[in-house]
């Protein structure tokens, strides 16, 4: 074997055992004791050997709102690679009037030979021209099995309900997954021109306009539309209990639906609204945080199976020069917020607190995410044939979170000031060490392309 990693405790979705790991040619070949001799010993005492972790939800080098996220590739992809992150799945952008086809070549050529980790897209549908729905049949052939639609966002990603009907058809014939940011936008705009009318542009105004009705409304709206047409569906970025209780109902109704949150609607709320100045942008996000009650709810559904994943929905814009573009107006603030690197280090605060196993962390972070995204069994497990993706993590060390000892390329953080436990310290991508220390030491560009399968609910 090129690589035995011994010592350590493998951690998986199921399991938590002392083992060791054997690695070759790329890929995880055992995992026992008594492995044999390979051409390097790796020690992991002390540490939980865990699978890589899979996000999949992140915007990098993406326009919006005319400016660019602060990440691209190269920053963004290192910096999950420090997070422990080994795969990543972003999300395509269709421009109106553009093909799907050219889209997504233009997101090859943002990734390709750039990347620090293995990814995938998602294809964003914008604008569903009949002749952009018939180029969805094809996509999950060339390894593209999930696409994104918005409620949100009038007048620009926006999609109708005739328009979401013949994405989820074609998603349950082709075997894909849809993926919805359950807002309703007329809600919203009502809303945002209510506020600005009334003087009212400051940050605070993005969290009125976008009350927990908002998001339930098209939850409820999302799920009968997928249970019509009997096609699975994955709502992202879930922040609150009463759109998680129309989650219940609809499984509850046998609609084949998942839901994802992210670490922000865990550690901030709408408290964060009352910081002084200009400071509440940077919690200017869709959908906004949420108060204590529903963390706590996002917490237990984590913990018992109601919600499925966790994405970080990385979308990093810089508090100087790009949320700042919207200081007179709320509605032109770039929302989002990063989180790339944070994401496991942020949801393992939750073992550490007694929330979650160690086995249902995995199952939220790798696990689960690979297999709903066609990336199973090769990523987010560690298991004989799979890829030899693995983080060595140390479950006792300490650090207070700042932009000075993060890698994503934006001047702030929502979790400045943190002091967590528990941090990746090695990672591997493909049996090679990419990371370790905490600093990237791989090769630019060894990150690949991954052609998805079919999603697995």
């Amino acid at each position: 074997m090129q690589l035995i990693i011994t010592g350590g405790t493998v951690v998986t979705a199921s399991t938590v055992t002392r083992a060791d790991v054997g690695i070759d040619h790329g890929r995880i070949v055992a995992i026992g004791t008594d492995l044999g001799a390979a051409d390097q010993i790796l020690d992991a005492s002390g540490r939980l050997v865990l699978p890589g972790g899979v996000d999949p939800h992140v915007h990098l080098d993406t326009p919006v709102m005319g400016t660019v996220t602060a990440d691209d590739y190269p920053s963004g992809t290192i910096a999950a690679a420090c997070g422990g992150t080994t795969t990543v799945i972003d999300f395509c952008f269709q421009m109106p009037g553009e093909r799907l086809q050219d889209a997504l070549a233009g997101w090859h050529r943002r990734a390709d030979g750039r990347s620090a980790i293995d990814y995938g897209f998602h294809s964003v549908v914008a604008d569903p021209r009949p002749e952009v729905l018939d180029e969805l049949e094809s996509l999950p052939a060339q390894g593209i099995s999930s696409f994104k639609l918005f409620m949100a966002y009038r007048g620009a990603l926006q999609v109708d309900d005739w328009a979401m009907l013949r994405v989820l058809e074609i998603a349950q014939r082709r075997g894909a997954l849809v993926l919805v940011h359950a807002e309703n936008a007329e809600m919203t705009h009502l809303l945002q021109q209510r506020l600005l009318a009334a003087g009212q542009t400051g940050p605070r105004s993005h969290l009125v306009s976008r009350p927990p009705l908002v998001e339930v409304e098209a939850t409820h709206r999302a799920i009968a539309l997928a249970e019509l047409v009997a096609a699975p569906l994955y709502l992202v970025h879930m922040s609150c209990g009463a759109a998680l209780d129309e989650l219940v109902r609809g499984r509850a109704r046998g609609v084949r639906v998942v839901g994802e949150t992210c670490p922000h609607y865990l550690v901030t709320s709408t408290a964060d609204f009352d910081r002084p100045g200009f400071e509440a942008a940077k919690y200017c996000y869709s959908p906004p945080p949420r108060q204590p009650g529903d963390q706590q709810r996002l917490w237990q559904a984590l913990a018992d199976g109601t919600l499925h994943a966790v994405g970080s929905d990385h979308a990093p814009f810089n508090f100087v020069g790009q949320k700042d573009l919207g200081r007179d107006d709320f509605t032109r603030i770039p929302a989002g917020a990063p989180g790339i690197e944070e994401r496991m280090i942020m949801l393992y605060q939750g073992v550490v607190a007694g929330r979650l196993s160690l086995s249902r962390f995995v199952d939220l972070v790798a696990t689960t995410p690979a297999r709903l995204f066609g990336l199973a069994p090769h990523k987010g497990s560690i298991a004989p044939g799979a890829d030899a993706d693995i983080v060595l993590w140390n479950p006792h060390a300490t650090l207070t979170l700042s932009p000075d000892v993060l890698h994503q390329r934006v001047d702030y953080t929502i979790n400045h000031g943190r002091t967590v436990q528990g941090l990746p310290e090695t990672v591997l991508l493909r049996g090679d060490v990419i990371v370790r220390g905490r600093q990237y030491v791989g090769t630019l560009g060894s990150g690949q392309f991954v052609r998805r399968g079919p999603p697995v609910l």
